[in-house]
Parts: C-alpha cells; sequence; structure tokens
C-alpha cells in the first residue's frame, strides 16, 4: 500500500512539473505569436508594395523580411523572451538574424518552388507560398532557435517565478533537465 502511495505520489509531481512547464511554454508561444502577428502584417504590406513597384518576388520577400525581423526582434526582445538571460544587443541581434536568414531561406524555397517550379505566378500564389507555407515551417524554426541560441538560458528568473510566472518557471525547467544551458 505504501508503494502505491508513493508511486501515486511520484505520478502526481511529474504531472505537475510538467503541466508547469507546458503552460510556461504556452505563455511564450503566445507572446511569441503575437509578436509574430505584428510582424507578419509588416511583412506583407512591405511586401506587397516592393512587389508593386518592382515585380521582383523574390526581392521583395527579402526586402520585407528585413524589415519584419528588425520588429519581431525589437518586440521579442522586450517583451516575448524578456525573462530570459541577456547578452549584449550586438550578438542577440546578430544571431537573431543570423537564424532568421534560414527562415527566410526557407520561406524563399517555398516561394521559389511555388513561382519557378511549379509556375503558380500570380500574386495570391507568391503570397499563399511565401506567406502561407513558408511562413508555418519557418515559424516553427524561427521559435525553437531564438529559445534555443538567442535566448537560451535564464540569468535569474528565480524571482520571477516564485511570482508566479509561467514562462519563468518553464525555463527553469529547460535548465534543470538539460534542455537549455546557461
Amino acid at each position: 500500500m505504501a508503494l502505491q502511495s508513493a508511486a501515486g505520489l511520484a505520478v502526481s509531481l511529474l504531472l505537475r512539473a510538467l503541466e508547469t512547464r507546458i503552460r510556461g511554454l504556452f505563455a511564450e508561444l503566445a507572446k511569441f505569436g503575437t509578436v509574430g502577428a505584428l510582424s507578419l502584417l509588416v511583412d506583407i504590406v512591405i511586401f506587397n508594395a516592393v512587389l508593386a513597384a518592382t515585380d521582383k518576388p523574390l526581392t521583395s520577400k527579402i526586402v520585407s523580411t528585413v524589415f519584419s525581423a528588425t520588429n519581431a526582434f525589437l518586440l521579442n526582445r522586450a517583451w516575448s523572451f524578456k525573462h530570459r538571460e541577456r547578452t549584449t544587443i550586438r550578438r542577440e541581434y546578430g544571431l537573431f538574424f543570423g537564424l532568421n536568414v534560414v527562415g527566410l531561406a526557407i520561406s524563399l524555397l517555398c516561394l521559389a518552388t511555388s513561382h519557378y517550379l511549379l509556375g503558380f505566378e500570380s500574386r495570391l500564389a507568391d503570397n499563399i507560398a511565401a506567406n502561407g507555407v513558408g511562413l508555418v515551417l519557418g515559424t516553427a524554426f524561427r521559435f525553437w532557435s531564438y529559445r534555443k541560441f538567442v535566448w537560451a538560458a535564464p540569468a535569474d528568473v528565480a524571482e520571477a517565478a516564485a511570482d508566479g510566472d509561467a514562462a519563468a518557471k518553464a525555463v527553469l525547467g529547460d535548465v534543470r533537465d538539460g534542455t537549455v544551458r546557461r
């Protein structure tokens, strides 16, 4: 009977820890998603403005990504990942843009495949390829890579975790289990 009680307690503690991690991940993901939605608006407006002026879809996507990525960096640094470790802005911005180049490459690959390989050359098709399929794949990569490399580990989030910040609790859990390293 005592063994069952100990096993039940262990399962309960594991479930509680898992719930804390999921809540933290969701809180961070919700903020990241909000920033992403705002940056998407910047991206789409600039993409279509440059596309209308130049009729060059790949150039338009590069220009729009630079502007939307700068917007995303500033908002993610100040809000989505504010509870994570800070290094120099040069390092963070450099890594952020390097990882955005990979995200951009994912989007460009989708756009180039649609536009040049499959022959879908309408503005709607370009937007679906770049800002639909490419966006989903690139965003998944960006969320993972920002958490892993740009704002990887907490410097001191114990106070925020103690105050109930779900994202801070999740980051501490990530450090404890080795998902991220200090």
